[in-house]
């Protein structure tokens, strides 16, 4: 298979991917009836050729999720802090010791996946937010950056992130967001040097949902709006970071 380009040369795959890192799977020919993208979260097992790899299944609601057999998912792996994004066919599943494992032959070339915002990275912080008012809306339909004070007219609401990305996050609290609210997000995350940056950024409600085990609590997902190519790269650092820590505490266990 070819990397990077579109004439044929071989490359090894074990150069840029490797056992243990993450990965993401996203079915190519889901029903156009989904209303959303369903994507499940896994590890590389091993890399068997350029052809073929081995992931291990994965896992909801600590249940394995047995993936069909000639079913395409495109795949998207973290790997030394770069992502890389290829066409991968279910051929097998089979269990190795006390590992489930999905056989995928690639159907497609690996490449740089450039758009590192839309990597998720789980995680539990303390999430402040509150509608924007109509002038402040305006403001945004201007293409006005907003300063934003603390508006004593309009309480936070408590929430917890589940996971973040450098383009939006979900969060789960006991209040319900409309989908289409404007809302601003305070938040906050530990640096490389150990110092915490706080964060106020403005995000769109894309979608609301009561979790099924939990009646009263509602899961949102939001996507920022005003956000500046510092404050999302800063974002993104953290999240590759975090997960290179993770992937040594994996490691040395």
């Amino acid at each position: 298979m070819a990397l990077f380009g579109s004439k044929p040369k071989r490359t090894m795959i074990g150069d840029y991917i490797n056992p243990g890192d993450r990965v993401e799977m996203v079915e190519v020919n889901r029903s156009l009836r989904d209303k959303e993208e369903k994507i499940y979260v896994s590890q590389v097992y091993d890399i068997k050729s350029d052809e073929r790899i081995e992931i291990m299944m994965p896992m909801e609601k600590q249940k394995l999720v047995l993936l069909p057999q000639g079913a395409e998912y495109n795949l998207t792996f973290f790997s030394n802090n770069t992502l890389y994004q290829a066409i991968s066919r279910v051929v097998d599943r089979y269990r190795t010791g006390n590992v489930y494992i999905l056989a995928m032959d690639m159907t497609s070339n690996l490449r740089r996946f450039q758009r590192r915002e839309y990597f998720r990275f789980s995680c539990m912080l303390q999430l402040s937010s509150r509608i924007l008012d109509d002038d402040e809306v305006h403001l945004l339909d201007m293409d006005e950056r907003l300063d934003i004070p603390q508006s004593p007219t309009q309480p936070l609401e408590s929430s917890v992130i589940m996971d973040i990305s450098g383009g939006g996050l979900r969060f789960v609290g006991n209040y319900c967001y409309e989908p289409g609210s404007m809302i601003l997000c305070i938040y906050r995350l530990r640096m490389d040097n150990g110092e915490e940056k706080e964060y106020k950024i403005v995000s769109k409600i894309l979608e609301v949902k009561e979790k099924e085990d939990h009646p009263g609590l509602f899961e949102h997902r939001a996507k920022y709006v005003d956000i500046d190519d510092e404050a999302r790269e800063e974002i993104i650092r953290f999240i590759f970071e975090e997960e290179r820590k993770n992937r040594k505490k994996q490691e040395g266990t």
